[in-house]
């Protein structure tokens, strides 16, 4: 026997009753709510280049590359060899593939290629944040940054060509040297945070533009071509895009001090910045930098709910495959009665959020063409939805994980990945308490943006019982200071349970609206925990509706 070879006798296990790798998979045939959602909304017209993207990030080789540009998070160069400074980052390869993948399918693009551009957005940017949600965060502000770039129109001229191109080009060089370019954002300082009217940092005027002196103590993306920033011209807070180089071509005064360690996103990097003379241009009127900024930040907070619904989808389908896989006391996971309960919940609870992100994402794309009643109802729908959907997504994640067992635990899985990033949407662009207060602006300011959301709800009387018995609930909010900063949160939520059902009739999902209805609007629902929403004859058919398998 050879030596190294171990006897038979000590051999101690084969490996089975395992999952097999997931292989190569399309995201859009196997995720039937938004097949229905695109038909529902008008975006059947772009069905082959969504089925093209899905099949794209659906790869398993693009799972391995999400894999590796996590696992070997970006490095910053703060100076070169000889003392230089550089200010860049470095990224692993499977990062800059990934970046390739999503700016050349139209993440960042979309939403501005043609009209109703903002579902085909959104629907993209669904399917890349299954692939890897940390690369999203650059196309998503890139996306986003076109929405404030409109105030400032010689702006918009140079850079949104670039936006549009499609291209992915990581060099380090001004911006018109480049075929493609990414745009992030740097607003928060240390002292304020999401209060921006806090901001120290100042503009000096430079000539064709101004000079910043400042920092900020969360700017994401700093490999970005331009940045928009906050700063006080004149000690009125005015909004400015910072370019990494300055136009005589030297770099600019853009130091990057340290990267962030953070909890997730790891394949994206995160910094805290200090201008020291930075050169900047002026966007939009001085003095007006928050409403020149707000058009930005609404977009991003579509973008949050459309990526809370893609994490959640992508804990979902790894619950769900690894129970059809594996067996415990002579059954299949999936056809144990308990665990087909909290997969069906779950797949009730992803579908709901599918749903409302599509809903929203087609809302905009209506506002976008000029209908004033889309218009209305998204700003008040967003607060709502980003609120609900992104808080949602973290305890449904862990419900997921669970699903697994200790495999789940396990950093060789995508179930951690997963886990750390869901509590990133429900913080970034507004954590839970100024999307709430918001919405109390919202219809403080546009009454006529909850007329617009009740009449979504109207249809729910005659769908179910409890979704008429959690109509009057709503109706009850209207009297008299039962509405106020304390109970702005509780109100969100009654609001956002009754969208999302509304949002699954709109896509013909009226099975799903009433399951919804009966497991989460019902006097005696239990929304906050999984397994207990959707009755045990109804479980497994609702597993198979929303991940076919």
């Amino acid at each position: 026997m050879h030596p190294l070879r171990p006897h038979a006798r000590l051999a101690t296990h084969e490996v089975f009753n395992q999952p097999p790798p997931r292989g190569d998979e399309d995201l859009l045939e196997g995720d039937p709510v938004l097949a229905r959602g695109l038909a529902a909304f008008g975006g059947a017209r772009w069905r082959e280049r969504i089925g093209a993207f899905a099949r794209a990030c659906g790869a398993a080789e693009v799972r391995e590359e999400s894999r590796l540009a996590n696992a070997n998070p970006p490095q910053l160069r703060a100076f070169d060899r000889y003392g230089h400074r550089l200010d860049e980052v470095e990224f692993h390869p499977a990062y800059h593939r990934l970046m390739a993948l999503g700016l050349e399918g139209g993440v960042s693009s979309a939403a501005w290629e043609e009209d109703g551009g903002h579902l085909l957005h959104a629907t993209l940017l669904y399917l890349m944040t299954q692939a890897d949600a940390g690369v999203v965060c650059p196309m998503s502000m890139t996306h986003a940054a076109v929405a404030a770039l409109r105030h400032a129109p010689d702006l918009a001229a140079a850079f949104l060509p670039r936006i549009l191109a499609r291209r992915y080009d990581p060099r380090a060089l001004p911006a018109s040297d480049k075929a493609g370019v990414t745009l992030g954002m740097a607003m928060t300082e240390k002292q304020g945070g999401s209060d921006v009217r806090a901001n120290t940092t100042v503009a000096e005027p430079d000539g064709e533009g101004v000079r910043l002196v400042g920092h900020k103590w969360f700017c994401s993306a700093p490999m970005s071509d331009a940045f928009l920033t906050l700063a006080r011209l004149d000690d009125a807070l005015t909004c400015f895009l910072v370019p990494r180089w300055r136009p005589d071509g030297s770099r600019n005064a853009f130091h990057v001090m340290r990267l962030k360690d953070k909890l997730g996103d790891r394949s994206n990097a995160s910094s805290e910045i200090e201008y020291h003379g930075a050169f900047a241009w002026q966007v939009g009127e001085a003095g007006r930098g928050i409403p020149t900024i707000i058009g930005m930040v609404q977009e991003t907070r579509l973008d949050c709910v459309a990526g809370s619904a893609a994490g959640m989808r992508a804990a979902l389908v790894e619950a769900v495959w690894h129970a059809r896989h594996r067996s415990a006391f002579q059954k299949r996971l999936v056809d144990q009665p308990a665990m087909t309960a909290v997969l069906a919940d779950l797949a009730l609870e992803s579908a709901g959020a599918t749903a409302l992100a599509l809903r929203l994402a087609a809302a905009f794309a209506d506002a976008a063409r000029g209908d004033e009643r889309a218009a209305v109802f998204a700003r008040l729908a967003t607060p709502v939805a980003k609120f609900f959907l992104c808080k949602r997504q973290p305890g449904f994640v862990a419900e997921a994980m669970e699903c697994l067992g200790g495999a789940g635990y396990v950093e060789e899985g995508p179930m951690p990945r997963l886990f750390r990033q869901s509590p990133l949407n429900a913080i970034w662009e507004g954590s839970g308490n100024v999307i709430a207060l918001d919405v109390l602006r919202a219809i403080g300011r546009e009454p006529e943006s909850l007329a617009a959301v009740e009449a979504e709800l109207a249809g729910l009387a005659g769908l179910h019982p409890a979704g008429a018995a959690h109509l009057e609930r709503l109706a009850a909010w209207r009297a008299p200071g039962a509405l106020h900063e304390g109970t702005a949160r509780a109100f969100v939520i009654d609001l956002a349970l009754a969208l999302v059902a509304a949002a699954l009739v709109r896509l013909g999902e009226e099975r799903l609206a009433a399951a919804w209805c009966a497991g989460r609007l019902s006097a005696d629902a239990r929304p906050a925990l999984y397994g207990a929403g959707v009755p045990a004859a109804d479980a497994r058919a609702l597993v198979e509706a929303v991940v076919p398998g």
